[in-house]
């Protein structure tokens, strides 16, 4: 489980998170919603100890980010805006190499890297460098690198984003599966088909703060609307609850 509780984050005179509070449950798919800027991605940088909060608290299987984020790495698999490829390496270098970060054994590794390869279709560049790849290309790999180590816990930054169509129906599925298997996932996107398509739970978030969140039901009753285009316009030009 994921719990966030009054995260702020203040960037010099500019807050950028204020007060959010929520839960993502193992064998559930959260969605984080809002428009740009709002404060997902850094949300998504504090869960996965590339920030520390200003105040409130944060941790990812019991275990606060900010005072054991080396025992948060271990179990969390990231997916960050822009990938963050190594571009001289290839993309089974990339995958191999946060491998071998993450301790796993080599033997092991290469069965891995095999599986995730076939299931996100990556062997036309398997063995290309990463600074040629288009960003389709580049998130399959970066989703390939957060997975390699079978985290229990997935933080992902737009993870459909340059996919083609039949790419973000094989990742949805996916994430499904993973779900099932009792793996806790947090996607931040502001596409909402696809957290329509996904989510079980649901946090919007605009300008810092928690606008709403529940299930889609939930927020159906509450806003009287099963669109989650209309909630979510609702919800970010309402009052923070």
């Amino acid at each position: 489980m994921i719990e966030v509780n009054s995260l702020s984050k203040v960037f010099g005179d500019v807050p950028a998170l204020s007060d959010v509070s929520f839960r993502a449950r193992d064998g559930v798919i959260t969605g984080l919603l809002g428009p740009n800027g709002a404060g997902k991605s850094t949300c998504l940088r504090i869960l996965s100890s590339v920030l520390r909060p200003s105040h409130g608290t944060a941790s990812v299987g019991g275990i606060d980010v900010s005072g054991d984020p080396l025992a948060v790495r271990r179990i969390i698999g990231t997916l960050p805006h822009g990938a963050g490829l190594y571009p001289h390496l290839t993309a089974v270098e990339n995958i191999r190499y946060f491998g071998l970060l993450c301790g796993v054994d080599r033997a092991t590794l290469s069965k891995r890297i095999d599986r995730l390869v076939q299931r996100l279709d990556l062997g036309d560049v398997a063995d290309r460098k990463a600074g040629g790849f288009s960003q389709g290309e580049r998130t399959k790999v970066a989703l390939a690198r957060a997975l390699v180590h079978e985290p229990p816990h997935l933080l992902l930054d737009e993870p459909t984003n340059g996919l083609d169509v039949m790419a973000v129906r094989q990742l949805r599925k996916w994430l499904q599966e993973l779900a099932r298997d009792g793996h806790c996932i947090l996607i931040s996107s502001h596409v909402m088909q696809e957290i329509s398509a996904l989510a079980d739970d649901l946090v919007i978030i605009a300008h810092g703060r928690v606008a709403a969140k529940g299930t889609p039901e939930e927020l159906a009753d509450r806003f009287g609307n099963w669109d989650l285009e209309e909630i979510f316009v609702s919800a970010v030009g309402g009052e923070p609850s």
